[in-house]
């Protein structure tokens, strides 16, 4: 029908408004917040740029909730503003068919960002993780000095630094007796990582704790046959924001399967979804809340638009900051706010005349 090409053409024009608001926005303050690091190591302003513009890919998904509330705001307040949407119910259109037509936009919405998803922010978001730590002369650690952390059932690994996908150095290996105890631990300086499952580790100290003795043997090289494979090793040296949703399946199946704790990257999985929940919700929202009285103008309509997408942010965070801390089921956590909003939009849009 031609007046809801009419609608998804102004919610789209709308959209990239936003964006061009709010992206610039957002993309300066990481660029203040990456200025304070600039003499530090090799750092410099260029540098500072470059990592805030690999980031745009990743400030665009996380702003596409707010983006569709704001452009729809845009869109259908200057509608109003016209009259367009008075002519438009005139000519039988309720407020829920006209509805449709943002959200099909939303749906094209959601379809490009689950391709940034995955295809293109982590890639970008990881290259500039590794760009800031080369030029800041930082290695690829969770956490200064305490390094890598991973297990099985029997084993304990720590890896000091990751040199490359293909060695790392300062090995340790703690191997558990079946009643749990300490029963070896392996020291190496580094580790040639041969295959999937085997390690060739170099300047080896192996400690065996054997009732009330311990036995120390030391060798060149030792072939270890490993429980962890270089994408996983890659993975865990990654913020769990910067992962695509496959990437993060598989980890969350690869740290259950190993008894680890694995609800922030479940969290971070279930957020995606959340997310594109998030994004409907706004879409839904902003129907109702522009069909009210426009005589204040489109201004204020666009400064309470920004209010409720600033404190819907602000919640969203401080339930999965709350819910990750309390040990809630990151499914609820992440998906419940979305859940939400969409039930209270509804609620909304079918109490309007």
């Amino acid at each position: 029908m031609m007046l809801y090409r009419y609608i998804a053409y102004q919610v789209s024009v709308g959209i990239v408004i936003a964006t061009a608001i709010l992206l610039p926005l957002f993309s300066f303050f990481d660029l203040l917040d990456q200025l304070e690091d600039v003499g530090k190591g090799t750092y410099r302003v260029k540098d500072a740029f470059y990592y805030t513009a690999l980031l745009l890919p990743r400030r665009l998904i996380q702003i596409a909730p707010f983006v569709a509330l704001l452009g729809t705001v845009i869109a259908l307040g200057k509608m109003a503003v016209h009259s367009e949407l008075v002519a438009m119910r005139v000519a039988g259109l309720s407020p829920s068919r006209i509805s449709l037509a943002p959200l099909g936009v939303g749906i094209v919405l959601l379809i490009g960002v689950a391709v940034m998803e995955q295809f293109i922010a982590p890639q970008l978001q990881q290259q500039a993780i590794t760009y800031r730590a080369n030029a800041l002369e930082l290695s690829v650690e969770l956490g200064r000095n305490l390094g890598v952390w991973t297990r099985n059932e029997r084993d304990i690994l720590r890896i000091g630094q990751i040199i490359n996908t293909r060695r790392a150095a300062d090995i340790e290996i703690f191997h558990l007796n079946e009643a749990g105890f300490l029963h070896s631990h392996t020291l190496a300086e580094f580790a040639e990582i041969i295959d999937d499952d085997t390690w060739i580790l170099n300047a080896v100290t192996i400690r065996t704790f054997d009732e009330d003795k311990m036995l120390l043997e030391r060798t060149d090289t030792l072939h270890w046959t490993s429980f962890v494979n270089p994408d996983d090793i890659a993975t865990l040296t990654k913020p769990p924001e910067s992962l695509s949703p496959l990437e993060l399946v598989r980890h969350v199946e690869f740290l259950r399967s190993t008894g680890q704790d694995a609800d922030s990257y479940a969290l971070a999985l279930w957020r995606k979804v959340g997310s594109a929940l998030m994004t409907i919700a706004m879409l839904l929202l902003s129907i109702p809340f522009i069909f009210g009285s426009i005589r204040s103008g489109l201004s204020s309509k666009l400064v309470f638009a920004a209010l409720i997408g600033i404190s819907v942010y602000l919640l969203d965070q401080i339930i999965a900051n709350t819910g990750l801390v309390l040990h809630f089921d990151p499914v609820w956590v992440a998906l419940a706010p979305g859940m939400i909003m969409i039930m209270l939009a509804r609620a909304w849009l079918r109490r309007t005349p």
